[in-house]
């Protein structure tokens, strides 16, 4: 067998491990034993399994997510860079909504803002003039990030893999153009049941939210797939995130952007 086809192997036993926990809902071993800690290509290659697995089964991909874009995330999770995911329809909770348990495996949540695009991203010269004129608006977000890997056990590699720990994502309805709000002067209090659970501010997301968006603007047009008009990109988190449990109220403001809401479900409810 050639070392390409060993790869290949790897990466596809990665996949189905990944796929298998979500489909019955038992967190799985990491998958650095198969592809490395920090292998960033066949982590990707991984994601881009399962990608392919999400649109066979009728998912529309709808944007991206940044990932370990806060030195207080990449502290928790021990990692030092960031990485990025995919958005697909039937991860929007309404805001106000209620956020399936029954779907999520060890969910955490962490307060973002999150921009929606007016024109593709595809050119060769993506400075942060060209990103930011490309924004149609920008929205407070709670992203519910979730690993089938369990224990969130994981390295760079294993949440590259896994979808870059992707769950269920909230947007706000408050949409602001960014001739009326400056991404890297929000202050963000996250709470959950009326009690101060994260703080944090743009600065703390790669110096500034729009620089995580011309980081992951410039990365997707690299490997193929560039930004589109009408995706959504949540930018990354503004604090530490925190674990969640059934029966939870959760809710952020970001100054500028105002305050989005989600309850978590309970056990028995899908």
């Amino acid at each position: 067998m050639t070392a390409t086809s060993v790869a290949e192997t790897a990466v596809d036993q990665a996949a189905t491990r990944l796929l298998d926990a979500q489909s019955t809902g038992t967190p799985c071993a990491p998958v650095r034993d198969l592809i490395g800690p920090a292998d960033v290509d066949r982590a990707y290659a991984v994601q881009e399994r399962l990608t392919a697995a999400r649109l066979a089964s009728g998912a529309t991909i709808v944007g991206r997510k940044i990932g370990l874009t806060s030195p207080a995330v990449q502290q928790q999770l021990g990692v030092d860079r960031p990485d990025f995911g995919v958005l697909f329809d039937d991860m929007d909770v309404a805001a106000g909504g209620v956020a399936p348990m029954a779907r999520l495996l060890q969910p955490k949540v962490e307060a973002e803002i999150a921009f929606v695009l007016a024109e593709d991203l595809d050119r060769d010269d993506l400075d942060v003039d060209t990103v930011r004129s490309a924004v149609e608006y920008a929205v407070a977000a709670l992203e519910i990030v979730d690993s089938r890997i369990a224990g969130w056990d994981i390295t760079y590699g294993d949440t590259v893999a896994d979808n870059a720990s992707s769950g269920l994502y909230v947007l706000g309805e408050q949409r602001v153009s960014l001739e009326e709000f400056t991404p890297v002067d929000a202050e963000m209090s996250m709470s959950i049941d009326g009690e101060v659970v994260s703080t944090g501010n743009g600065a703390a997301c790669l110096g500034d939210p729009l620089a995580a968006l011309v980081w992951l603007a410039r990365t997707a047009r690299e490997v193929g797939t560039p930004l589109r008009a009408g995706q959504v990109v949540l930018s990354g988190a503004l604090g530490p995130m925190v674990a969640v449990t059934a029966g939870a109220h959760v809710s952020a403001e970001i100054s500028g952007l105002g305050t989005v809401t989600v309850d978590f479900s309970g056990e028995d409810q899908a």
